[in-house]
């Protein structure tokens, strides 16, 4: 009977660490705020990751936020840049899939969202075909195929976009993870002028979501400290988490350390935590949404709009 017992427990234990933690809605703060404090000829950088999902509304209601600042900033001379963080179309990424479940939301030609869009791809990307659909539909703006990674200037700002699932994803080699590392080294270097420089990709090296932080990003991590990036953002984990700055190994640094943001609230089912990470500042469930970048020069602020027009998590910094 103790044995039948045990085996009852330890399928219990399996079976709800296979499940995705319940989502406790993060109640809003009672002061917040309607508007962002703008800085003084900024550029804008909006966006989300995993996004695109047939059946549920929040693309659609992310995409609207998204493109009401997109309008906003237009008519005020603003320039923007629509960031994904990978898994744009699910389930598979397929061209049907971008067709049936990105395009009627994000992908709207009637909206602004593509013609400022700089995507990344992520793993549901990559369940067809190596992600060709997905090359093949934001065409030059997602970088080379097969490779995904590419460089832009923001304004004051130097972006870099990585593709995660050539660190994860066993269908790539070594020989394509260095070349993306090469890549990275030399992209840094060769722009050492830039005071700001900000990353993103899909999965998280760090989060207290239900996938967790990754520990193979670890590398990457490494070089962009090293090379004095101020900010990285994230997907993968469907809820909003920001870590206060910290180096690659997670350790707190207040004075070269990067600030983390997991944004996986573009639309996909939305999901829990499953623990509160070392330096997890802020974290926010329940909440279709989208992060807003107010870039500046030497200095940027931040915020999470949710799609009932609410601001969350407020904030800003200066560049090293």
């Amino acid at each position: 009977m103790k044995h039948l017992q045990n085996g009852m427990a330890i399928g219990l234990i399996l079976m709800t660490a296979g499940c995705p933690p319940p989502v406790r809605t993060t109640p809003p703060p009672a002061d917040a705020p309607a508007e962002l404090v703008a800085l003084s000829g900024a550029s804008v950088m909006i966006g989300a990751g995993d996004i695109g999902k047939c059946g549920e509304s929040g693309d659609e209601l992310t995409a609207q936020l998204v493109d009401s600042v997109l309008r906003a900033d237009s008519v005020a001379g603003v320039n923007d840049v629509v960031f994904t963080l990978g898994d744009n179309a699910y389930p598979d990424g397929t061209a049907a899939d971008f067709a049936r479940c990105f395009a009627p939301s994000w992908g709207d030609s009637s909206k602004l969202i593509l013609k400022n869009i700089r995507p990344s791809p992520g793993n549901h990307e990559h369940l067809s075909s190596s992600a060709a659909p997905y090359y093949q539909y934001f065409g030059d703006r997602a970088g080379d195929p097969g490779k995904g990674y590419y460089a832009y200037d923001h304004g004051e700002w130097r972006v870099v976009v990585l593709n995660s699932e050539i660190i994860v994803n066993d269908a790539f080699g070594p020989s394509e993870r260095t070349a993306q590392e090469d890549w990275l080294k030399g992209e840094l270097g060769s722009h050492a002028d830039k005071l700001c420089t900000i990353a993103y990709w899909h999965h998280p090296r760090f989060s207290s979501g239900w996938h967790g932080g990754d520990i193979r990003l670890g590398p990457l991590w490494r070089l962009l400290y090293e090379g004095g990036v101020e900010i990285v953002l994230n997907g993968h984990d469907h809820s909003y988490e920001r870590f206060a700055p910290m180096n690659a190994e997670g350790t707190a640094d207040t004075t070269r350390g990067i600030v983390q943001f997991v944004v996986g609230t573009g639309g996909g089912v939305l999901r829990g935590f499953s623990r509160v990470e070392p330096n997890s500042a802020v974290q926010l469930q329940g909440h279709w949404g989208v992060l807003m970048l107010t870039l500046g020069k030497g200095e940027y602020r931040f915020a999470f709009l949710d799609t009932a027009g609410r601001v969350w998590d407020p904030g800003g910094g200066r560049c090293h």
